[in-house]
């Protein structure tokens, strides 16, 4: 019986990882473009032809860095929306707290779920060894 669980549960961690790892770039440009939108960004679409060029240039999906009149600008570009999420210094900066903070929920999360795994092996090994 005990093999039984930890096969069960070693199919379960393996589907979840490969969910995951399918998922992951769509989602993930999903979560950014989230983040730079709650860290004030703003969105905008090219509107005259030196704008065009000027997107047409960019990095898909790449946070970028300018300088305009000595001032630092912040670029991300979504070629499939065809908009650009531009901001300052100081949304710059917000959205890399808000990134980190994002990151340490997400190393609490995994783990806690590995402690709860690690429990119910626990659980089922003491049971039917």
């Amino acid at each position: 019986m005990k093999y039984i669980f930890t096969g069960l549960r070693l199919v379960g961690a393996f589907a979840l990882l490969v969910a995951g790892f399918c998922g992951c770039a769509g989602t993930e440009a999903q979560n950014k473009e989230s983040l730079l939108t709650a860290a004030g960004f703003q969105t905008r679409a090219p509107s005259t032809p030196a704008q065009l060029a000027m997107y047409n240039r960019m990095t898909p999906y790449k946070l970028g860095r300018n300088t305009v009149n000595g001032k630092a600008l912040y670029t991300y570009a979504n070629k499939q929306k065809g908009i650009v999420y531009i901001g300052g210094n100081k949304a710059y900066q917000r959205y890399r707290q808000l990134a980190r903070q994002q990151s340490i929920a997400e190393k609490e999360l995994e783990a806690s779920y590995s402690n709860y795994l690690q429990n119910i092996d626990q659980i089922y090994s003491i049971n039917y060894d």
